[in-house]
């Protein structure tokens, strides 16, 4: 008699990732980043969508200066009305660097390189840019390409895992 062993659909492995990221701040940077390098180091294919305010991550005028807000950040370890004081981002941003620099951790720029080098595609969304009044000139010269929802939802859509971030 012969069996069939039959999987769910989300118990196959999958070789895409797929991941938006759709915040500008630095503690909102690292992890696509570190997960892009992780899946392309693992063998997958990967690609970052860069929406909104995660444009910002690609502007070659912001991404050497992301910040972190203090304000409406529910981690950070002090009462968020302190986060409205003038100067408590520079502090907070000051703060994480200095801790990451202590581990030695790599920045935003060394992990783009990274992903990029590793054969991580980055997507810049095209209504992003148009709203923020960008061009193609104004971003790193890592940015793959500038697509709009339609071609995100193509790549999402191939049996991918799919992260918003």
């Amino acid at each position: 008699m012969q069996t069939l062993e039959l999987k769910a659909p989300y118990l196959q492995k999958r070789n895409k990732l797929v991941i938006v990221c759709s915040k500008g701040s630095l503690d909102m940077a690292y992890p696509p980043l570190m997960l892009a390098t992780s899946g392309a180091a693992m063998g997958m294919e990967v690609h970052l969508y860069f929406t909104f305010w995660g444009i910002n991550m690609l502007r070659k005028d912001t991404v050497q200066s992301l910040k972190v807000s203090p304000v409406g950040n529910p981690a950070m370890p002090m009462p968020n009305i302190l986060g409205m004081i003038p100067g408590m981002t520079r502090l907070a941003t000051r703060m994480m660097k200095g801790k990451m620099d202590k581990m030695k951790m790599p920045t935003i720029q060394e992990m783009i390189k990274t992903a990029h080098d590793a054969g991580v595609h980055f997507h810049a969304c095209s209504p992003s840019m148009q709203i923020m009044n960008l061009s193609k000139d104004d971003l790193i010269p890592e940015v793959d390409d500038i697509i709009g929802a339609t071609t995100y939802l193509d790549l999402a859509s191939e049996d991918a895992i799919t992260l918003f971030i």
